[in-house]
């Protein structure tokens, strides 16, 4: 679908590379403290939230995720260096969505050993809830898919082709399907956490609801990611030098000499 674009429609997206905030040398830094944080997470969410939990096959999924998230923090220290993400950005980036959605996984599973951990938690409703929120997860991820190239497909991403207001407009209107989704399913996890007997409110709120809210929102912009590592993959506009530079910011230093001559 996206072969239909061309390249001025995806030149918005440009931007969190043009700012640096996505640059290899940011995404350099974020991977060194991600390292730390990656087995942080990890060990909260299987020594602390799911210490006594009943979830079932705790231990083997305890194991394959662990050598993952190992697997990804010696990726990490690799793509660290200069010398290597310069010469495979887009590798860098595919990496960089990888260890995004791997916390992903763990506001996930810290939700769900939480709950196993309640006295009328059953294996039977646990693995009924793990079906409902992936089944949510799914819409969610297709429903923002769709947006974003509704968005793509009117011209939203293309700089200076509409004003600001005809944009908001638009964009307004394309969250109510996700909003419906979002707001049936946040009912529905409400009361179904409740019947499995989690009365505190307040740790309810910090230990399920936060991690599923956090879970969302990481697949909520996980199509943008993609996107962004296809438009990589296919433009060289959005590719950094090996001197550091977006080439669009080369061309236009070029030409600015030129100019200046």
């Amino acid at each position: 679908m996206l072969k239909k674009l061309s390249e001025e429609d995806f030149a918005v997206l440009r931007g969190p590379l043009e700012s640096g905030r996505q640059s290899p040398n940011s995404l350099a830094t974020v991977f060194i403290l991600g390292m730390f944080i990656q087995a942080l997470v990890f060990y909260l969410t299987y020594y602390v939230a799911g210490k006594y939990t009943i979830y079932p096959n705790f231990e083997s999924i305890q194991t394959i995720h662990m050598w993952l998230t190992a697997i990804l923090i010696l990726l990490s220290v690799v793509f660290a260096i200069p010398s290597v993400f310069k010469r495979a950005e887009k590798v860098q980036y595919f990496l960089s969505i990888i260890v995004t959605q791997n916390f992903t996984v763990f506001f996930y599973l810290s939700a769900l050993f939480y709950l196993g951990e309640s006295n009328d938690a059953t294996v039977g409703s646990l693995v009924n809830l793990t079906w409902i929120t992936l089944t949510i997860g799914v819409l969610l991820f297709l429903a923002t898919f769709i947006r974003f190239y509704i968005l793509l497909q009117k011209g939203y991403y293309r700089k200076g082709s509409k004003s600001d207001e005809m944009r908001g407009k638009f964009e307004t209107k394309s969250y109510i399907p996700i909003a419906i989704i979002g707001s049936i399913s946040l009912v529905f996890i409400i009361q179904y956490v409740m019947k499995m007997g989690s009365s505190d409110f307040f740790d309810t709120v910090m230990f399920v609801f936060l991690p599923f809210g956090l879970f969302y929102t990481l697949i909520f912009v996980l199509p943008e990611q993609l996107v962004i590592l296809y438009c990589k993959i296919r433009f060289k506009s959005f590719n950094f030098d090996i001197s550091g530079y977006l080439y669009t910011e080369r061309v236009a230093k070029n030409n600015r000499k030129v100019k200046h001559n």
